[in-house]
């Protein structure tokens, strides 16, 4: 019997399959293409999609040398909070706007304004946000009536996916929450929000936990995909529910920590915990009547990658790194603030810059380096420290993934500012591999979620705090909380 993962991301289409043993069998992918319309616009044709997807099934199906009979159940996870509208029909009515799409911060101003923003917190967790589903639907009823009166079906990139698998529009919860159209305690719609917003209730598809099933594997996508006619697929999770189940973050005080070219904080909790002013996502888990805390980074990883392409472009990261070991936990006073990109948390501000501040002529090449990875770690700090305000209380264990961890030197200021163990695990498929296990669940393969990652999820390394970094860190995390709000002013006549 084995499990498939699909995983419907920005870049590509993959396609993962595992064992009763949850061992990784095969992987395949296939490239999406991204269309940039205009300026700050992000879209991509959802037919494409499914094309990368259908030939991402038949060619893991054929690494594997497995038929599609062994299937025992498929489970999906993609991007998130992509719309992808419908007709009656089930044609797509126009391209899908992406996650990253910045087009609709007028829409969001207007949400808050009708729902009235503390209020749209308390009922969905979070506050209205360019990047979500629910303004974007606005901005097409706004800029596209056209399209808006064909409209009859909202689904997300994955759950398109599961509509051409199964002829079924669904969705799972964690993504149906990040929709911002939830409510965020009772895990379904808010026709409190529907209604004031005026998106009607009948758009929205039935919801269900990750591990559900959600519908069967079509003749005709059978013919396509190499599945067999009637393969259950399980309602699976956005690409940071499961990635967190592909880590097994999936109880409360284990924390997954992704560093890559943005970061990722996630934390699960057993309620429904909001952050007041929805500095923090607040979204259902896709493990089953769990939810989750989620702070974002825009540079995190990709702060060094800037400073090692711009600076020393010569050297390699490990060469950096090393050289950077020398250099006393507080970098002598150096600080650097990452947000090269703007910043999404704790500070929702596209304005805000880069910098080093506090440079000396004491101050290296070394010490620099130094400053932009301890940078980051406080960057990504700022998240655990409202995550534990909100009420998530001790932080047990934090599992990092992404490029950004492999270096042991990176990893220990990690360990030391966060003032927790930090561990590496065997799996390193993300949300593909998350999605495949809770299909597996849903099959019967495990009893739950909890059961699954403790069943297949490794620890390959750990990593703990110095008392010694942890003392200097509180420090220099006391002195760069304060520069933010000393330079935001700066920062916006600049």
């Amino acid at each position: 019997m084995y499990f498939l993962g699909i995983d419907t991301s920005t870049t590509s289409s993959k396609a993962l399959l595992i064992d009763e043993q949850g061992e990784v069998i095969a992987v395949a992918s296939n490239p999406h293409t991204l269309q940039t319309p205009k300026p700050l616009w992000s879209e991509q044709n959802p037919l494409e999609w499914w094309e990368a997807v259908s030939a991402s099934i038949k060619s893991v199906l054929e690494k594997a040398g497995v038929g599609g009979e062994r299937i025992a159940a498929v489970g999906l996870t993609g991007q998130m909070h992509g719309l992808v509208l419908l007709d009656d029909g089930g044609n797509v009515l126009r391209p899908a706007i992406l996650w990253n799409d910045q087009r609709t911060q007028s829409q969001c101003d207007e949400i808050h304004e009708i729902v009235g923003r503390e209020k749209f917190i308390q009922i969905t967790g979070n506050i209205a946000l360019t990047g979500f589903t629910a303004p974007k639907i606005l901005w097409v009823k706004e800029n596209e009536p056209d399209v808006y009166a064909k409209a009859k079906h909202v689904l997300l990139p994955k759950d398109f996916i599961r509509y051409k698998l199964t002829g079924e529009y669904a969705m799972d919860k964690a993504d149906g929450a990040g929709t911002v159209l939830f409510d965020l305690k009772a895990r379904d719609w808010s026709d409190e929000v529907l209604s004031a917003l005026d998106i009607p209730r009948a758009w929205m598809p039935k919801t269900f936990e990750g591990t559900e099933f959600t519908g069967d594997v079509t003749n005709e996508a059978a013919a396509l995909t190499g599945l067999k006619v009637g393969t259950p697929v399980a309602a699976g999770g956005g690409d940071q529910a499961a990635g967190a189940v592909g880590v097994g973050a999936v109880e409360a005080g284990v924390v997954a920590l992704t560093v890559g070219t943005s970061g990722v904080v996630f934390a699960t909790t057993p309620s429904a915990l909001i952050e007041p002013d929805g500095r923090l996502h607040a979204f259902c888990h896709a493990a089953p009547g769990m939810w989750h805390f989620m702070g974002v980074m825009l540079s995190a990883a990709g702060s060094l990658q800037w400073y090692r392409d711009t600076l020393a472009p010569d050297m390699s990261f490990d060469d950096l790194l090393k050289e950077a070991e020398s250099i006393p936990a507080g970098s002598e006073g150096l600080q650097f603030l990452p947000y090269l990109s703007g910043e999404r948390t704790p500070h929702p501000d596209p304005l805000a810059r880069g910098a080093f501040i506090g440079l000396t002529l004491r101050h290296s090449r070394a010490h620099m380096t130094r400053a932009v990875l301890e940078g980051v770690a406080f960057g990504l700090k700022d998240s655990f420290t409202l995550i534990q305000n909100a009420g998530l209380g001790t932080i047990t264990q934090v599992r990092a993934s992404g490029g950004g961890v492999k270096g042991a030197l990176w990893r220990q200021i990690f360990a030391s500012v966060l003032e927790a163990e930090l561990v590496t695990v065997n799996t390193t498929e993300g949300g593909a591999y998350g999605a495949a296990l809770l299909a597996g669940v849903g099959a019967g393969a495990w009893s739950d979620v909890v059961s699954a990652c403790q069943a297949c999820i490794k620890i390959t390394g750990s990593t703990h705090p110095v008392a010694a970094e942890v003392e200097a860190y509180r420090k220099s995390y006391a002195v760069y909380r304060e520069l933010y709000p000393a330079l935001k002013s700066t920062f916006e006549k600049m």
